[in-house]
């Protein structure tokens, strides 16, 4: 007789506001309106306010900044300076990655689909 059959952990899967896949939590970046009303780069997924989850590619990132879903999917409008901000910021984190090693990898052409 074998022991009782453990269960899978269970991996909280969020789903891309632009391409619509669902991937891991932690394979996504988050944007977050906080209650005061500014726009915030969420890393640990924690921060209080309404949330938004984009896929860690250029195309993902490039799409729901330029075609206004992240601001349907936080309910707000984003100046001109915050958009500006946020693509830097992903450009630079898309880039490097979060080890601060160039992924490729990340910037393929449908690498989301």
């Amino acid at each position: 007789m074998a022991g009782p059959q453990k269960r899978p952990k269970h991996v909280p899967e969020r789903t891309c506001i632009v391409c619509r896949q669902k991937k891991p939590k932690w394979e996504m970046l988050r944007i977050v309106r906080t209650p005061q009303g500014t726009l915030e780069i969420d890393n640990r997924g924690k921060k209080a306010g309404r949330g938004a989850y984009l896929c860690r590619t250029l195309d993902c990132w490039e799409s729901g900044l330029t075609k206004k879903r992240l601001e349907h999917a936080l309910k707000t409008e984003i100046s001109s300076e915050q958009r500006a901000e946020l693509f830097e910021y992903g450009r630079a984190l898309l880039i490097t990655g979060k080890d601060g090693v160039r992924h490729p990898e990340l910037h393929r052409e449908g690498a989301c689909e």
